[in-house]
């Protein structure tokens, strides 16, 4: 058989590798840049526009974005925005959850079809009457008027009720024949089998809002309050010079809990996200 002809059949029969081809193209694209910020962090900035595989490495470019912003207080400041919102989720949404899952009450599809129209809705349609309500609480430029948007998440709410309505109500009944109260049988039975969901849903959580952008720009207006992404912008503005080097060194800083945390929780990443059926 001619090799031309073989070859099409093969191609037509087994298009796999047009899969694999372009899952390779598209890791090629998401990692370049952050191929380049690695190379131009560790390198001096007369090197940041070439390639040369001999050029030396240093450390100087995060020791003067270290110094040059606060990023201590940056960092600090995202760890407890992403612990508190985190908190208060899993909290109102394991609740309201279990209510919709659970419990019979008026107006119970109304309020779930409200829960269902949140999803729809952006967050940045709201920025106006968020910061307006802020401003009249006297929250402005603090970390609890970053979070407080966000402490009831709909995403939370859907998919813990979805989940908590295929646990079988005979567990229930066992519980109540125990002498176990609602909040007992939320909490020993309900929350222990839900645990891949509650993995899957903060990973996503901490993800948002450790990279939310727009809204603590607009509701923070001095480093008491700024998170990293507002910091690294305020950093990496005009005002403070174009240096390469130094820039990419402050967002690798920036990324890196999130870049190590992946690394060396991957396998339990991808397994949270199959079992909660997160797609």
């Amino acid at each position: 058989m001619n090799p031309t002809i073989r070859a099409t059949r093969l191609v037509y029969n087994d298009p796999g590798w047009l899969d694999t081809l372009a899952a390779w193209l598209l890791a090629l694209l998401w990692i370049l840049p952050l191929a380049y910020a690695v190379w131009t962090a560790f390198h001096p900035g007369e090197y940041s526009t070439r390639f040369a595989l001999l050029a030396p490495l240093t450390l100087d470019n995060f020791a003067r974005a270290w110094a040059a912003a606060p990023f201590a207080r940056y960092f600090v400041n995202t760890v407890m925005l992403v612990t508190m919102v985190l908190a208060c989720q899993l909290v109102l949404s394991t609740l309201a959850a279990y209510a919709f899952a659970r419990y019979e009450f008026r107006g119970k599809n109304v309020l779930f079809a409200l829960v269902l129209v949140q999803l729809m809705i952006t967050p940045d349609i709201l920025l106006v009457e968020n910061y307006k309500t802020m401003a009249r609480l006297g929250l402005v430029d603090t970390l609890l008027a970053i979070g407080l948007p966000y402490f009831a998440s709909a995403f939370a709410i859907f998919l813990l009720r979805q989940t908590f309505k295929g646990i079988p109500k005979e567990l229930d009944e066992a519980a109540r024949v125990e002498g176990a109260g609602a909040l007992q049988i939320l909490w020993r039975i309900y929350v222990p089998l839900a645990r891949p969901v509650y993995v899957a849903f903060a990973l996503v959580s901490v993800s948002f809002h450790w990279n939310n952008f727009l809204w603590p720009l607009i509701i923070t207006n001095t480093t008491n309050a700024r998170p990293l992404t507002v910091g690294l912008q305020v950093f990496s503005s005009t005002d403070q010079g174009i240096d390469w080097s130094v820039i990419t060194a402050a967002t690798l800083m920036s990324a890196a809990p999130l870049l190590v945390a992946f690394l060396l929780f991957q396998r339990q990443f991808v397994q949270s996200f199959m079992r909660a059926g997160i797609k």
